[in-house]
């Protein structure tokens, strides 16, 4: 069944990517989970109409997120952490709360899945994370530190 996915999906597509998958697979799980709708005539009209207005938010989004991050305070982004007295994180610090706490600095909102980490953070110190956000991917410093 030809489906047009309508949010990213983990091991089936980006969004607004025609896919072929199983009817069942699509009938089940994609579509019932507003993850895809059916890829009819009228939606793949409905779905470029939408892309293309994405792709101008999506590139004003990029270029501010870009001039946001050059002026963070010292030039990267400090979240804090429990840690115990080896000095790691009680809790791995995910895309989740990157996203979170870019969002309190700067007032931007990005979205997690654009944040592109391997693994969750689980020590004090500097990383250097990616944000993917359109076509561009922006390299973002993110240092952490310990709280007691």
């Amino acid at each position: 069944m030809k489906i047009i996915l309508i949010k990213d999906t983990k091991k089936v597509g980006r969004k607004y990517e025609v896919k072929d998958v199983a009817d069942g697979f699509a009938l089940n799980s994609l579509i019932p989970g507003k993850f895809a709708i059916p890829a009819t005539a009228s939606n793949l009209k409905i779905i470029e109409s939408k892309k293309l207005g994405d792709l101008s938010i999506s590139k004003n989004l990029s270029e501010a997120v870009l001039k946001v991050t050059e002026k963070l305070p010292s030039g990267k982004l400090v979240i804090e952490g429990k840690v115990n007295e080896l000095g790691h994180l009680f809790a791995g610090i995910h895309e989740e709360k990157i996203a979170e706490e870019f969002q309190k600095v700067t007032g931007l909102e990005i979205a997690e899945n654009s944040i592109l980490i391997d693994k969750a953070i689980k020590g004090v110190g500097e990383y250097k994370i990616k944000i993917k956000v359109g076509d561009k991917t922006i390299d973002l410093l993110v240092e952490v530190k310990g709280t007691k």
